[in-house]
Parts: C-alpha cells; structure tokens; sequence
C-alpha cells in the first residue's frame, strides 16, 4: 500500500505536492470514487484516475537537463501560449519541471516524469545547493561582502549563502558579475539578495544543481542524465 500522492507522483502525472492539491481539489478518484483527503493509500490493484484520466503506473521514468533560453516559462504549459522548458524535450512521456527558473533568467532546469525525485529535489530539508551566475549593477562594497557572509535577511528570514564569489567587474559599466551558491527555494530569492543590497540584478543564469553542470550544453539544447547520476541525485536525501 503506498500513498496516494506517492502514486500520482510516481506515475509522472505531477509533483507529489501538485498531487496533494489535485486531491484536495477533489479532481482524483480511486475505484470511481472522488477522494479529498490526504494521507489515503492504494494498492497496485486499484484504479487511480487524476482529472478523469486512468494513471499508467508502469511508466518507464525519464530525466532530462536543460540549458533553458530566456524568455520561456517553467511549466508544462502557458495560458499566453508563450514557450514552455517542456516544448524543447522530444519525448512522448509527461515530464514537468523540476522547480522553476523565472521567464528572463536562463540555465540549468530538470525535467522528469518522477515524482519522487522531483519532492527530493525541491523539498527544503535535504538543502539541496543550486549555484547562479548573476550580472549585477554596480561594484561589490566591504559591507555587501561582510552581508552575503552573513547571509541576508528577506521578509524576516535569513537566506543562508553557502559560498559566492566575485567573477569580473567593469569599472567603465559599473557593472559585476557575481557566482552565488544557496540551498533557497523562495521565489525570485537571488534577484531579491541584490535588490536588498541596492545592486538589481541585470542577468542570471542557473549553472549548477547539486553536482549537475550545465556543462557544454548550448541555450535551448538538452540531454537525459545517466543513471549514475540518478542514483546520485537519490543518494543526496
């Protein structure tokens, strides 16, 4: 017996935490019957349905990287009929982001239909790190250096910078370029540690997840990962 969100997750139908919506949107049945309380188990015998669709709970499970080209939305589809990370993976098999990048900022995203994986990757207790590469306005003073040690305060609580480090400055532009590690899942969180320290971020670029390296990767190209590297990801819980 497994449960219930496990099952929806596992079959590459949603994240396990758009699964615990679904059901509490009442959209999933089980045996025909609409079920919206969390915390139901299954077993291989019943049938799932999510939006009145029959799950598929032997789905061979797929895990892709994309190097994600500004200007296309993290999700599996937009109401503005703007460009998804989905559209640019050649596969038949229902993958979602893992996460999300914001529509102008650019690298590595993951795609997968393994709901398990993707609540291990997103979820803030096994602190997964991601690394950026951030073009800001303006030149790094000794108390933004002495903040990002710190760490910096948002909305009263502290984002722990786990390392960054100052890549260039152009002193005719004003301008630097900066590579920051954290373990932060906030929304627009990296934007938001330079605009606290008066330094708007002019472009960001996501180059790393844990160990995985955007690599030779060009913008819009992709790649499935290795089952090393599968089995790596899992270990990191």
């Amino acid at each position: 017996m497994e449960r219930l969100q496990k099952v929806i997750a596992d079959a590459g139908v949603a994240s396990r935490r758009k699964a615990e919506e679904l059901i509490l949107n009442g959209q999933v049945r089980v045996n025909g019957e609409v079920i919206k309380t969390l915390g139901v188990k299954v077993s291989g015998n019943d049938i799932v349905e999510v939006q009145g669709v029959m799950i598929d709970r032997e789905k061979v499970k797929k895990y892709y990287l994309l190097n994600k080209p500004r200007g296309v939305i993290s999700s599996v589809h937009d109401d503005k009929n703007r460009p998804t990370v989905v559209d640019y993976i050649d596969t038949d098999v229902r993958i979602y982001p893992v996460g999300r990048l914001d529509y102008d900022t650019t690298g590595l995203i993951l795609l997968t239909n393994d709901g398990e994986l993707a609540n291990l990757l997103t979820h803030p207790r096994n602190k997964i790190p991601k690394t950026y590469i951030a073009k800001i306005e303006g030149l790094l003073n000794k108390d933004d250096i002495e903040r990002l040690r710190r760490g910096i305060m948002i909305d009263g609580r502290r984002v722990v910078i786990e390392d960054f480090k100052i890549r260039d400055k152009d002193f005719d532009k004003k301008t630097s370029l900066i590579e920051i590690t954290i373990i932060e899942g906030r929304n627009h969180i990296v934007k938001r540690i330079f605009e606290s320290l008066k330094h708007p971020v002019i472009r960001l670029s996501r180059i790393k997840i844990a160990f995985l390296e955007i690599g030779k990767l060009k913008s819009g190209e992709y790649r499935e990962l290795t089952i090393k590297e599968v089995k790596k990801l899992y270990s990191l819980k």
